[in-house]
């Protein structure tokens, strides 16, 4: 099967859950109409699902391939990535004046999703070139601007991300990638670059390469990082691309998943210097390089939300069209599967994880446009730290429950979903990266102890905890289930207090008991303030049925799968609690040599 897109559920997340009307009434986001809205997203839809998923399959057996310095990218790539820069996908996000569409993020993410559900190796070129215009607007001079934006926004050249070394993986302290200046703004740049996604291929004119490295007179550690643009084509003053840069690719690595995609090893100035340029000031570049790799690392957290959509659709019509067994309850003759209650445990499973991880998700894509739009100063700080603090959490927890989500389709499949030809396997394989790359899980969770937690003394963190109690106390008036709902929330919401207070109070004292239980706070944040979205959806839905509005079937499903998160997932954070507050010794009780 290929794929659908949940336009029903993303509308209605949107719409009812993520405020796109209070988004639209923002100052420069006028054009993002529920209407405009649904017009695109159908759009979307129907080139993801046209053009680009049917090469997923094809791409992981047909694995972008090196020859000689030359990368040929998996058949189909290169004609659906220019009908997707001539179609305008690539500026949904990005401004007007480069030839975007200068819509809002909240309308993006949807698109994104879609895109990453359909193939998530092809998707990974754009990603990368989005983080790349970010960084740009961000750092860059109005000249570096005008020359890049608008060819990225058009597909005609792509962007990439150059941070690791083989010596430098997460600590990039220890980067050694040199910039020579040669007194005419320009420098010469000389190292080995690893992991690049997408840092050479044909599917475009030009690549651009955004990279880490030091100037001879800066300052050891993070502190003495600049940035630099590094494009495998020099641009003439006309804007026409002009000789060969001295960067290469020397090989393409093979890896578990994600075949499709190219991934990198670029040697810089082994013929004399690869020509760059600076971006912003000297020694920040690690600053600017955030300013890509946040946009990364959110973008990265919907492609966790993608794959677990696609896996989860595959695993429905498997489950509707294997007959197995007898029903429990009784039947003449074997049934589909999709009747024996555990199969039901583990598609539901699977949905509400998903519609939890798409409504935290698209609540911070809109948080993140009223940090940018809303005409209140105000408003935008308090949406930007809420934003920031969402972040590590839509990437760690939305990757990491992917792989459980893709690896229940496989499960659903039975022996089959161990046999490459359903197709089931490579969503598995393809998920296992998302918690690694653009930083790990664990990276993710020291963020957000360290810099979303503790360094406001868990304020914002308690602010967001607050919301979710009010949203629990609505939910106590509602109808029976709605008050199931409320109180395992309030439950869940008094366990995540109490984490936040272990966090603050004990991060000078006992910082290691600390950070043992860092990725288990992460994960416990996704879920309680998923179900606090899940909880939000189940009063709308209710609400609609009882007044007889919409689509009766849409909304019973969703109070149905919202009980489901209720009583299924969301009693996982007492647990999470009590491993992070009281178990903290035991995660390092081994000396070194008892491992």
């Amino acid at each position: 099967m290929s794929y659908t897109a949940p336009l029903k559920d993303m509308l209605f997340v949107m719409n009812e859950l993520a405020g796109l009307a209070e988004v639209s009434a923002m100052p420069g986001c006028e054009d993002a109409t529920p209407e405009t809205a649904e017009a695109i997203l159908e759009e979307n839809a129907k080139f993801c699902s046209e053009v680009v998923a049917p090469l997923n399959h094809s791409g992981d057996q047909e694995p972008s391939s090196w020859s000689d310095g030359r990368v040929t990218t998996s058949p189909g790539f290169k004609e659906a990535f220019k009908q997707f820069g001539d179609a305008g996908w690539q500026g949904v996000q990005h401004p007007v004046e480069f030839g975007g569409q200068g819509l809002p993020k909240l309308l993006a993410t949807p698109c994104i999703e879609m895109l990453n559900s359909a193939n998530l190796s092809f998707a990974l070129c754009p990603l990368l070139t989005d983080g790349t215009i970010e960084a740009l607007m961000t750092a860059g001079t109005k000249e570096q601007q005008e020359t890049y934006i608008a060819n990225f926004i058009s597909g005609k050249w792509t962007g990439t991300m150059n941070l690791t070394e083989p010596q430098a993986g997460s600590d990039l302290a220890l980067v050694r990638t040199r910039a020579v200046p040669q007194g005419d703004g320009t420098f010469k740049l000389s190292g080995t670059k690893i992991f690049i996604t997408y840092g050479e291929h044909d599917m475009a004119e030009n690549i651009v390469h955004l990279v880490l490295a030091r100037t001879p007179n800066a300052p050891e550690g993070v502190k003495g990082i600049s940035l630099f643009i590094v494009p495998k084509f020099l641009i003439n003053a006309d804007g026409s691309l002009g000789e060969r840069n001295d960067v290469h690719c020397v090989s393409i690595e093979h890896k578990l998943g994600i075949k499709a995609s190219p991934t990198a090893v670029l040697q810089f100035g082994d013929h004399g210097g690869a020509i760059g340029t600076l971006v912003g000031e000297e020694n920040r570049g690690l600053e600017y390089m955030f300013i890509m790799m946040n946009a990364a690392r959110f973008a990265v957290g919907i492609q966790g939300l993608s794959v677990s959509e696609r896996a989860y659709q595959k695993a429905v019509a498997y489950a509707k069209d294997r007959v197995q067994s007898r029903d429990l309850a009784g039947s003449a003759g074997s049934v589909t599967i999709i009747h024996q209650p555990d199969v039901r445990r583990m598609l539901m499973s699977m949905r509400a994880q998903i519609e939890g991880a798409r409504a935290l998700a698209y609540v911070a894509a809109a948080t993140s446009d009223a940090a940018h739009f809303h005409a209140d100063p105000e408003t935008r700080k308090a949406n930007q730290a809420f934003y920031e603090y969402l972040v590590p959490i839509v990437k760690g927890w939305s990757t990491e429950l992917a792989i459980d989500v893709t690896s229940t389709g496989v499960q659903v499949h039975g022996g089959m979903g161990f046999i490459e030809e359903t197709g089931a396997a490579q969503y598995y394989r393809d998920a296992r990266i998302l918690s690694i790359y653009e930083g790990t899980t664990a990276i993710q969770a020291n963020d957000l102890v360290g810099r979303k937690t503790v360094r406001d003394g868990g304020a914002v963190a308690k602010g967001i905890i607050t919301q979710v109690r009010k949203t629990a106390a609505e939910l106590d008036g509602g109808d029976a289930q709605l008050k199931v709902i409320g109180a395992r929330l309030n439950e869940a919401a008094g366990a995540l207090e109490e984490v936040v207070d272990y966090v603050v109070a004990n991060i000078k004292g006992e910082i290691k008991s600390v950070f043992a239980g860092s990725v288990t706070y992460l994960k416990m944040a996704g879920i309680v303030l998923g179900g606090w979205q899940m909880a939000r959806a189940a009063a709308v839905s209710a609400a609609k049925l009882k007044a007889g509005e919409g689509d009766v079937k849409f909304y019973d499903a969703k109070l149905a799968t919202a009980r489901f998160f209720a009583d299924q997932i969301l009693p996982q954070a007492l647990a999470y609690r009590t491993a992070i507050v009281e178990g903290a010794e035991s995660v390092l009780a081994l000396s070194e040599d008892q491992f």
